[in-house]
């Protein structure tokens, strides 16, 4: 008997975040989005990307979705059913497309550009780095300076990180809650598998330190 071997669900959101940049990129962007004032298809798209990852990646069951993204089950299906090719199609004459879905971001839309972004991601045709710069502007426009200025050093650097000597030189100088970053880094667990995972090791590591 083959067992397959399930991902760990605490990554679900460094991906999904990646697959739904990835899912704005093939729509032109925020400003492209913007432009045609479809902003508002931002949360179906983002719960299409869910149900994709969920189903892809951790080969979640229809009813199981639904219940943890908060959709119909039907809704469910129509996403999981969609057919990346044809919104391939329509993605090559973008403004036609722009223009013919304004109102609304069809179900079956979303989940075609969620599955196509799904399978980009995969297979590496992703910007470098473009979670690592979500992260970065997340953390300034919240005001944690320890974690704009670790993301701001990580610029180029490739995950997953398996050691702290991969991050001492990038980080060197760098102070997390009046402790210096080789100090921390050196308690931290390895592997690293994304920016969002070092962030969150962080910031557990304050927590036991009392420094949060």
């Amino acid at each position: 008997m083959v067992i397959i071997a399930k991902p760990i669900e605490r990554e679900l959101e460094p991906l999904v975040m990646r697959v739904f940049l990835k899912s704005l990129d093939l729509l032109g962007g925020l400003s492209g989005l913007a432009d045609y004032r479809t902003l508002t298809w931002l949360p179906s798209l983002a719960r299409a990307v869910y149900c994709v990852v969920l189903r892809e990646e951790y080969f979640k069951s229809e009813e199981e979705i639904a219940e943890k993204v908060g959709l119909t089950l039907q809704t469910v299906r129509n996403i999981l059913r969609a057919e990346p090719t044809t919104v391939f199609e329509k993605l090559q004459k973008l403004e036609g497309f722009l223009e013919e879905e304004r109102k609304e971001l069809r179900v079956h839309t979303a989940g075609g550009i969620a599955k196509l972004a799904y399978k980009l991601v995969k297979e590496g045709q992703e910007e470098p780095n473009v979670f690592l710069k979500y992260c970065e502007s997340v953390a300034y426009a919240l005001d944690i300076p320890w974690a704009y200025m670790v993301l701001k050093r990580l610029r180029g650097t490739d995950f997953p990180i398996r050691s702290p000597e991969n991050l001492l030189d990038r980080l060197e100088g760098v102070y997390i809650k009046g402790r210096t970053a080789k100090e921390v880094l050196q308690e931290l667990e390895y592997p690293i598998k994304s920016p969002a995972e070092l962030l969150h090791r962080l910031k557990e590591n304050l927590k036991m330190h009392g420094l949060e």
